[in-house]
């Protein structure tokens, strides 16, 4: 787009990125390759001197509104600058350039309708982090809506910025809000042009409704006036719709049916927390975004059960409550047996063997049992031997002395005498090793024996 105007000296129109009620923001560019963003305000200042209401408001806000990068914060957009546009003499703030979609627009394809349960907690963490900055230094946004936040691409932090209300008087934002400001974030007290840090808290809540539903509350439908009216008008009197029920209506089709279950499981701390940022009466909100960043910090640590959905008539968290239990169940018991398994191996009575040397015993203890076994079959197996009458009579006869008679002690004969006393041990000896003589059983009687006519050596 071609330049419109000169800003300022060293900072070039690189053209527009949006225009709206509360002023255009421009695409810029000072040096190189370092963009910003220049947010125009749509009233002129015709003069830079105090007697100027206009001048004299806007100084005053901007320089509240440097306050906010006295300490940098990763969800808040620094303020670069802030002047009077060498033609037109409108007033501009100078902004840090952050490249990536606003958050509305990852609501459309190809993206999801709705974001997951998990980011949208990631971005309520992020902009409740980011309102709590601003509000502690005296800062009210006044224009919260998904399309004033950023993705930051490059560092994946999502990003509050565009500042505008906050620099202008309370007439300018009720004439700008009347004719061309985003109706459907508005909270109903900024219809009177006023802005308070609750206001800000019921715009935070609009954008939290719309990630989890795809939709705002109050839609708008046209741009006429009368379209307008009617969204003012909800916002003042109407009941926010259900969101678990519009968020039910939202699931994408694609999604798995596991991934459909669990995105219904909406943490019940969640939607009172947006419950309580739409209510009607600023009193009845959170007071500021410190207090906001407290809810939400305490609900992300909180255990508290999701809130209940039944589908096809089951109740889901019922069913993940008594899972709950039963793993609980569990777990208590295995840690039971983890007691008992220790107590047994710290007993210094029990003998732990390992298993390989238990193994080695048993094994020698069988192949010793096994050898023990054969050998006594062997002995119960092995030949008798029986000696007939045969044999004994052919044995010499030992039952007389081998010494002569004659013979006297080895005293007597010197050193060629024979020891008498030797040679009858030998005798007894050799009458223990002669094999028993067994006879072969016979049915005759004594009378049928024939006599003995066998002839005797001479004696």
């Amino acid at each position: 787009m071609s330049k419109v105007f000169t800003i300022t000296d060293g900072l070039e129109n690189l053209g527009a990125l949006r225009t709206g009620g509360q002023g255009s923001v421009y695409k810029g560019r000072r040096m190189g390759p370092i963009f910003s963003a220049i947010k125009l305000l749509p009233t002129p200042i015709h003069t830079e001197s105090e007697e100027d209401k206009n001048f004299k408001s806007f100084r005053n806000e901007v320089t509240k509104l440097q306050k906010v990068n006295e300490q940098p914060n990763p969800n808040v957009v620094k303020i670069l600058s802030w002047g009077i546009t060498d033609s037109g003499s409108f007033p501009f703030i100078e902004m840090e350039y952050i490249e990536g979609p606003d958050l509305c627009d990852l609501l459309h394809p190809p993206h999801d309708k709705i974001f997951t349960l998990k980011e949208v907690i990631r971005v309520a963490d992020q902009l409740a982090g980011a309102l709590a900055h601003c509000h502690r230094v005296g800062v009210k946004h006044g224009d919260m809506k998904s399309n004033n936040v950023k993705y930051n691409i490059h560092t994946g932090n999502y990003v509050l910025l565009d500042f505008g209300l906050a620099i202008m008087t309370e007439e300018q934002r009720r004439t700008s809000i009347r004719h061309a400001g985003a109706i459907e974030f508005m909270a109903p007290e900024q219809h009177e042009g006023k802005m308070l840090p609750q206001t800000d808290v019921y715009g935070y809540g609009v954008i939290l409704y719309e990630l989890l539903t795809g939709q705002v509350p109050f839609p708008l439908e046209g741009n006429g006036e009368a379209g307008r009216n009617a969204v003012m008008l909800a916002h003042l009197e109407n009941a926010v719709p259900d969101l678990v029920r519009a968020r039910k209506l939202a699931l994408p089709e694609t999604w798995e049916a596991n991934k459909l279950r669990q995105e219904m499981q909406i943490p019940q701390w969640l939607i009172n927390v947006i419950a309580k940022c739409l209510q009607k009466k600023p009193e009845d909100r959170y007071a500021s975004g410190v207090e906001l960043e407290q809810a939400i910090v305490a609900g992300s640590l909180s255990s508290e059960a999701p809130v209940t959905v039944v589908q096809n008539n089951i109740d889901i968290p019922a069913l993940q409550a008594e899972n709950k239990r039963l793993q609980a169940e569990l777990t208590a018991l295995k840690q039971s047996q983890q007691v008992v398994e220790t107590a047994e191996v710290e007993d210094p009575s029990r003998i732990s063997l390992s298993k390989p040397f238990y193994y080695t015993i048993m094994t020698l203890l069988v192949v010793f049992m096994g050898v023990a076994v054969y050998g006594t079959f062997l002995k119960k197996q092995g030949p008798q031997k029986s000696v007939s009458a045969d044999s004994v009579s052919n044995q010499p006869d030992t039952s007389q002395s081998d010494v002569p008679p004659n013979y006297g002690s080895a005293t007597q004969l010197g050193d060629n005498a024979i020891d008498v006393d030797s040679l009858a041990k030998r005798k007894r000896d050799s009458a223990k090793l002669q094999p028993k003589v067994v006879f072969p059983a016979t049915t005759d009687t004594v009378e049928n024996l024939e006599p003995d006519t066998t002839v005797k050596p001479d004696q």
